[in-house]
Formats: structure tokens, sequence, C-alpha cells
């Protein structure tokens, strides 16, 4: 089957959100609420093997057993502390701190003119998404994909795969007809499971994940006078840029 769409990972893939958003943006929550947290970016790395915001905060009281304020509910704590820090990084994104990584707009707008759809599946909130996308490209970026599915529209995060199924069932497509995009080892469990081939580009933290199942592991997406380097391939690959030229007459 020709190729038909890209679906994109958000954090991690589209922009390197971690160590200085997400993590400024939880630390800098912390403060407001009295907490004497903080999350190193070594630590931070660790928690990244969580997949979800909350998950990853349930994650860190359960090992790291910090202090928490007397009587407290942790359920809602960790419920209050994220939104309000969905807040805090949404204020980051529209300020233009986070922008996107090398060849990312790139690889849309070639998309777009090659006929092809776009799609999101990621496990951040789709108000983060939404900011991200807009501060970088207009809100009227938004309305090049098909469908972004984000958040809690699902029961399980990565790496079930149940968010990628959830895009490719709702716009029935086959997973044949699509490539995956993501940074991680958590990305890449799910996108496999989900039957898709996938395209990794790495982070700092994700550098040294396991990426078996890839067809391509790379720094960047690349652009001009930003070359990407080739980390693994199973498939012959030469370029200084991920086109979609190049993944249309890979993936025919």
């Amino acid at each position: 089957m020709p190729l038909k769409a890209l679906i994109f990972d958000v954090d991690g893939t589209l922009a390197d959100t971690e160590r200085n958003g997400h993590r400024v943006a939880y630390n800098n929550t912390f403060r407001e609420f009295g907490l004497n947290w903080h999350w190193s970016p070594e630590l931070y790395g660790d928690l990244l093997t969580i997949s979800g915001g909350k998950e990853r905060m349930a994650y860190f009281i359960g090992k790291y057993d910090p202090d928490l304020p007397e009587d407290a509910d942790t359920d809602q704590l960790i419920e209050r502390i994220y939104a309000r820090k969905t807040e805090v990084y949404r204020d980051m994104l529209t300020g233009g701190a986070i922008p996107l990584r090398p060849g990312v707009e790139r690889l849309f707008r070639e998309a777009r003119e090659a006929g092809l759809r776009l799609a999101i599946a990621t496990t951040t909130a789709p108000s983060n998404v939404k900011y991200l996308i807009s501060s970088n490209l207009g809100d009227e970026a938004l309305e090049w994909f098909d469908i972004i599915a984000a958040g809690e529209m699902v029961p399980n995060k990565k790496p079930s795969p149940e968010i990628y199924q959830l895009v490719l069932d709702e716009m029935d497509w086959a997973a044949s007809e699509c490539i995956a995009f993501e940074d991680s080892y958590n990305g890449i469990r799910s996108a496999l499971a989900a039957d898709l081939p996938v395209v990794i580009t790495v982070t700092d933290y994700t550098s040294d994940d396991d990426f078996t199942g890839a067809d391509l592991v790379l720094t960047t997406f690349g652009d001009p006078g930003h070359a990407l380097e080739l980390i693994n391939s199973t498939r012959d690959y030469r370029d200084s840029m991920l086109t979609v030229d190049y993944l249309q007459k890979t993936y025919a």
C-alpha cells in the first residue's frame, strides 16, 4: 500500500520539551505549592521512564518518599499540581520558550504538499499540543492534522498501543499505510505494538534507549544547514535531511 499518513508523538519528537519545558514547569509549580521537591535533570531522566505527568508524580512519591503536607490526600494533590503545572507550561509555550526541533516544520509542509495526512498520538495533555503547534506555526496549523489523539483519550498510556490504535481506528487507516515518529523506548514499544513502522529522533534523555525494531534512528529530521546524523538504520539512508520524497519511495 502507498504511504498515506504520518503520525507524530509530541514531547521529545516535535520539540525538546522535557529538560527545559515540563521539568521547569513542574519545579516552578512545586515552589508555588510550598513543596521542597526539585526535579534535577538527572532525576527527571529516571522519571521519564513513566509515561504521563500524573503517573510520573505518583512514581516519584512512591520511589523517593518526598515531604508531603500533613494529612495530604495524595491523589488530590497530584491532580491540583498537574492542573497548575499545565497552566505554567502553557504560559511557557505561548511565550515562545520551546521551539520545534530541526526539520519538523519542513516535514509537515512537505507532507501537506505531497497530499499525505498528518496525525498526533501523544500522552501529553491536548492543550499542550495546541499551544506548542500554534505558538510555533500559528493557529491555522492545528487544522493540518486530521486527528490529535492526546492525554486521557485512552485508558492506558504508552507503551500501550491504545493511543496509536485510536488514531488508526478513527481515521480508518491501515498501519501499513502509516509511519510513526517517536523519540523514546515507551514510544517505540507503543507504535510497534500497533504494527506501525517507526522512525526515531533521539533526545539527550533517550539517546541510550533500546530502539530495536525502528527503521531509522536519527539525531533530528535535519534542515538546510543543520544536517541530521544517522545512528542506526535497517534501510539504505544517506541524506542529510529526512524528506517526504524519501519516505514515499521507501514505504511505497
